[in-house]
């Protein structure tokens, strides 16, 4: 089977994206590794493709998304780096793969993924859900069980599908929502490309729901999962192999998530070390802390939230300035200004 992979992420996040794949030519040096990137390189930072150890990178501004600039500007980082995924999972279905895995750069593979590639013989889309265990802890319920309500009960930090058949459909269905309904807005009944997905197993055929515990371990179900080592020094979760941890949150507040539903498991901690070193092994200093190239107006003004909620709520805006970054006369920012805003 003839599988790519990719992760979609900005240059912040690619000292954890080098991780991602360097996991991932330890386990399949045979799958294709797709960096997928909606970000442009820090001024002094030199980016050298061949040195990085995934085979190519995909800009997002290449996928062929119409009235790109004005789109971009609608989504905030988190926001963009999720939207992207849609529209290069469904053409990637004509890339020649038979498989597509997608997987987030701040994951990182223990095991082999072998065990998926059989699992779509037969299965057109896999999903990993938040849980696969009932809490019955008030404190993890509140935590874990109501977060995943709110933000949707698999978790995209992975997915994967058959180019044909029902993963093909999804694909589309996926890219069509991910362009125009991929925002964090929860009164609304939308976390970026999660919730979309509540709706998978009603509306395709051949999904499989990954149950083993052993795939995306983090923080949010670590109250129903013990993690060991064997004697032969491989990582068991609940006595299965660990495939692939999710590093959420790397920092205080996955620190303090970590610590409450970890307890007195102490390989938690000693895989959470482990990562933090190679991380920041991988770390560039010539890269600057939560660089984003299209954060900022073409002057280098930060550009706000509610300035991006204003224009996508706004299609006069989106008419009168197709390219909302400009800055000078007859732009979108000098509206603002006009405005008081």
């Amino acid at each position: 089977m003839k599988v790519l992979c990719y992760s979609s992420f900005t240059f912040s996040y690619l000292n954890r994206a080098r991780v991602l794949f360097q996991t991932l030519r330890r386990f399949h040096p045979e799958w294709e590794l797709v960096a997928l990137m909606t970000d442009r390189p820090p001024h002094g930072f030199f980016f050298n493709i061949a040195e990085e150890p995934f085979d190519r990178v995909v800009w997002a501004e290449d996928l062929g998304i119409a009235e790109f600039p004005a789109w971009l500007f609608k989504h905030d980082v988190v926001e963009v780096s999720t939207a992207v995924k849609g529209p290069f999972l469904h053409q990637a279905c004509g890339s020649g793969a038979d498989a597509v895995v997608y997987l987030d750069p701040d994951t990182a593979l223990f095991e082999s993924l072998e065990p998926l590639e059989r699992l779509l013989e037969d299965h057109d889309i896999l999903l990993t859900p938040h849980l696969i265990d009932p809490n019955h802890d008030a404190d993890a319920i509140r935590d874990n069980d109501l977060s995943a309500s709110r933000t949707g009960i698999f978790n995209l930090g992975f997915v994967a599908i058959r180019t044909t058949g029902e993963g093909a459909c999804f694909a589309s269905w996926w890219n069509d929502r991910l362009l125009d309904w991929c925002y964090d807005d929860m009164d609304n009944g939308l976390f970026v490309d999660q919730r979309w997905c509540d709706h998978v197993p009603a509306l395709f055929d051949k999904v499989r729901v990954i149950r083993d515990p052993g795939y995306n371990v983090a923080s949010w179900n670590l109250s129903t999962r013990t993690v060991s080592v064997e004697k032969d020094g491989r990582v068991t979760v609940n006595g299965a192999p660990l495939r692939f941890w999710h590093f959420t949150k790397l920092g205080p507040l996955g620190d303090t998530m970590t610590k409450k539903y970890a307890g007195q498991n102490f390989p938690v901690y000693e895989i959470w070390a482990w990562y933090k070193r190679q991380v920041t092994a991988a770390t560039e200093p010539a890269i600057p802390e939560r660089w984003w190239a299209y954060g900022t107006y073409a002057d280098g003004e930060p550009i706000t939230r509610a300035h991006r909620v204003l224009y996508r709520q706004r299609g006069d805006l989106q008419a009168a300035f197709p390219d909302p970054f400009a800055a000078g006369e007859d732009t979108y920012r000098q509206w603002l200004e006009r405005e008081g805003l």
